[in-house]
């Protein structure tokens, strides 16, 4: 009979879901299990976090699912580690994300994706922990999607009074034009972020 390690793949599942989580039911048809006994596994894997004090993640459980979570006694070097100058490059996908909303605000992470053709959950977590961007809202309709729109550090940034003084887009666009005026945007951003 084969032995399965329930909880390395769970902690491994947690991990690869990251800031979205798993649902019970989830974690249950992954696992290929019942639900009982994916609660049971969940659970047996949070009471390792939280009995050994040498471990700097949990298992929380938020809206439903389940998601691994640092331990708030680490959260003075966590700050640390964000308020760090090294930590203040942004990739490029973060950089293309950030351009979308600032042009198109409020946006919904659905129609950033369309636009980029990738996802887009890195770079939006990468860019509100930068506080350049927040939840401005929620779009109407069926699930009613977070919107996203810049913050005043954004402004800060760039040394904008408002959102308007934004470089105007052509209305006929070549997509060498684009890349080139991208390009320079990313730039200017880049050099403002590492100042």
């Amino acid at each position: 009979m084969e032995i399965v390690n329930w909880q390395s793949i769970l902690e491994s599942l947690l991990f690869a879901a990251g800031d979205e989580g798993l649902t019970l039911k989830h974690v249950a048809e992954v696992l290929e299990v019942e639900e009982l006994k994916a609660g049971e596994i969940i659970e047996e894997l949070r009471q390792v976090y939280e009995k050994d004090t040498n471990r700097g993640i949990m298992i929380v459980q938020l809206a439903g699912t389940y998601q691994l979570a640092t331990k708030k006694e680490n959260a003075a070097y966590l700050k640390r580690l964000v308020d760090s100058p090294n930590t203040s490059a942004l990739s490029q996908a973060a950089l293309e994300t950030l351009a979308i909303i600032a042009y198109k605000q409020p946006i919904t992470r659905a129609e950033i994706e369309e636009i980029r053709g990738v996802k887009t959950e890195r770079p939006l977590h990468t860019l509100m922990t930068k506080a350049l961007i927040k939840e401005v809202g929620r779009a109407e309709g069926t699930g009613r999607a977070y919107l996203y729109g810049t913050t005043k550090e954004f402004l800060d940034y760039f040394g904008l009074k408002n959102i308007q003084e934004l470089p105007k887009l052509p209305d006929k666009v070549e997509e060498e034009f684009v890349q080139e005026e991208a390009d320079l945007f990313f730039e200017k951003f880049q050099e403002s972020i590492n100042s």
